[in-house]
């Protein structure tokens, strides 16, 4: 027996097969967890001695990921002597975020971590 209503006067109760019961809520749960989207984070490799066409190709390509609804990881790799002019993969980097504007929102900036250096950018509602 379920009560369905303590406030009424009588209460009301239904009788109930409580495995039928369960068995209800699971479906209802598993409906649920096929509407969820779930979100990717799709990663673009770059370098900073980008050319353009490559730069465009990469550009393109994160626009594709963003119009899906997922994230893109941007990952600088420096080689050698690059490292020490950093500040040019972060211009790149930058000149990603303007070139992606309206599209996307800046969820952590450009940051060094040993050799590379990553930005993450999600889709805008």
């Amino acid at each position: 027996m379920i009560e369905i209503s303590p406030q009424a006067t009588p209460p009301v109760c239904k009788v109930l097969d409580y495995g039928k019961y369960k068995y209800e809520v699971q479906k209802r749960k598993n409906e649920a967890k096929k509407n969820q989207k779930v979100v990717e984070i799709k990663e673009l490799k770059l370098r900073p001695m980008i050319d353009t066409h490559d730069y465009e190709v990469k550009v393109k390509q994160a626009k594709k990921f963003l119009k899906e609804g997922n994230k893109v990881k941007f990952t600088m790799r420096f080689k050698g002597r690059e490292l020490s002019a950093n500040d040019m993969g972060r211009n790149v980097l930058d000149r990603l975020l303007e070139d992606l504007e309206g599209l996307c929102k800046l969820d952590s900036a450009p940051k060094l971590e040993g050799k590379q250096m990553m930005m993450v950018i999600s889709p805008e509602k």
